[in-house]
């Protein structure tokens, strides 16, 4: 799959303005990706457990203490990109157009964001994949995306808070990506929009299709 949720280059912050950004805000971005790059090479190259705080500020050209600045642990530079994503991600489905659903609109996202995977992101993933602390770590922030997804199938439903079916679409989706992702072993994984369309529609549409089958729940009287 070819939206990776382990970025070396802090993709989703390299989109900002930096033309509209003050000097000061430019030089903390700047310092950001540093780290960011430091970390995540380190953590491919030597292992994530192996690499400490000390060779990751060493590497970035910063104190220790500037690592703290930006990142509250070391977990939090492994998985930095998540938390781009999901602000991303909320920013899309808050400002999705009139007659566009959280599925489209989830669709329309992951194609403008996919990229094609570099070595690094590949070590990184198979580090993640090999550990089930950090799998583990990995799921309860992807827990956040599916949060986001759930509150706006619910939206769409125009559901109540005891109507399951945003819950079960959203896990379901969440699911099935990372699943793919996990899993894409292939020799040639989609690189083109038109391929990766490929991949993402038969999950939408499975999704579309559960939500369908399954019933609202009766309205209770007072």
């Amino acid at each position: 799959m070819q939206i990776c949720v382990l970025c070396s280059k802090n993709r989703y912050s390299a989109a900002v303005d930096t033309e509209r950004l003050g000097h000061r805000e430019r030089k903390k971005q700047q310092t950001r990706a540093a780290i960011t790059h430091a970390a995540l090479k380190l953590f491919a190259h030597q292992g994530y457990e192996e690499t400490t705080l000390a060779e990751i500020a060493e590497e970035a050209g910063v104190s220790t203490r500037t690592l703290f600045a930006y990142f509250p642990s070391k977990e939090d530079m492994l998985f930095c990109s998540l938390e781009a994503i999901r602000d991303a991600l909320a920013e899309a489905l808050a400002e999705r157009p009139t007659g566009q659903d959280a599925l489209g609109t989830l669709r329309d996202f992951i194609l403008s964001a996919a990229h094609e995977k570099t070595k690094l992101d590949d070590d990184l993933a198979h580090l993640v994949a090999a550990d089930e602390t950090l799998r583990s770590h990995k799921r309860a922030r992807i827990s956040q995306l599916q949060e986001l997804l759930a509150a706006a199938i619910a939206d769409d439903l125009g559901a109540g808070p005891g109507d399951l079916r945003p819950q079960v679409a959203a896990a379901s989706l969440t699911a099935a990506l990372e699943v793919l992702e996990l899993h894409d072993d292939r020799s040639q994984p989609p690189h083109t929009p038109e391929e990766l369309a490929a991949a993402i529609d038969p999950i939408i549409d499975f999704v579309r299709a559960g939500l369908r089958a399954l019933p609202a729940p009766a309205a209770t009287t007072p």
